[in-house]
């Protein structure tokens, strides 16, 4: 892609962990974006979305022609995604701590209107974790055991504040299933993805190299 973009890291960071998702779990492609039984998937870190751009071209929902375009003037493609102008994207997002939350709220409007089947994922750095929003969703999707809903946190070490024993700790201290695998490793991704957690939100920790 060409332009500016002061964010790079937070794109590359998710490269891998995108892919695998969209290329190996994700139940949507471009034919059933607005089919209610499809999985959602909300990219929190929105404020580096190069790499889901690339993803989304690469499974089709974007011409890859638009990718040069990216930031410019007249593309659909800015600096944070929006719903409106790119097809497949969930949310508008960019602005730290807002996706986990939503992502809380779309697993329970599934639940409120019989749809058990979709997933929910949603796509977090670790540094959003520092936003005050996040621990209430936390909380409140493991005591609702909000099933359906995965979180997969890119831990590249930019968080200020941390958590006592870690990100799994602070999520399984809230009754969540935790895993924490390579992030550049696509069986260990696909593997924690995909692990059983009945009765419990899933959250995956992928590990990736630190931010310069």
């Amino acid at each position: 892609m060409t332009g500016a973009e002061k964010h790079g890291p937070a794109a590359t960071s998710t490269l891998d962990a995108l892919w695998v998702l969209y290329d190996r779990v994700l139940r949507v492609s471009p034919d059933t974006v607005d089919d209610p039984g499809r999985d959602r998937f909300l990219l929190s870190k929105g404020h580096g979305p190069m790499a889901y751009y690339a993803v989304l071209a690469a499974r089709g929902f974007l011409d890859p022609d638009v990718l040069t375009g990216f930031g410019a003037y007249d593309s659909p493609l800015g600096h944070h995604p929006d719903r409106t102008l790119v097809p497949g994207v969930e949310i508008g997002s960019g602005s730290l701590g807002h996706g986990l939350p939503l992502a809380v709220g779309g697993a329970l409007g599934l639940r409120a209107q019989g749809l058990r089947d979709p997933a929910v994922w949603v796509l977090v750095g670790d540094a959003e974790l520092d936003e005050g929003s996040n621990h209430e969703a936390i909380a409140f999707a493991g005591a609702y055991g909000l099933d359906r809903l995965h979180a997969v946190v890119i831990d590249n070490s930019s968080a200020t504040y941390g958590s006592p024993g870690g990100i799994e700790a602070r999520f399984a201290a809230a009754g969540w299933s935790t895993a924490a695998v390579d992030g550049r490793d696509h069986d260990a991704l696909y593997d924690a993805y995909t692990r059983p957690h009945p009765g419990r939100p899933h959250l995956v920790v992928a590990h990736v190299e630190p931010k310069n």
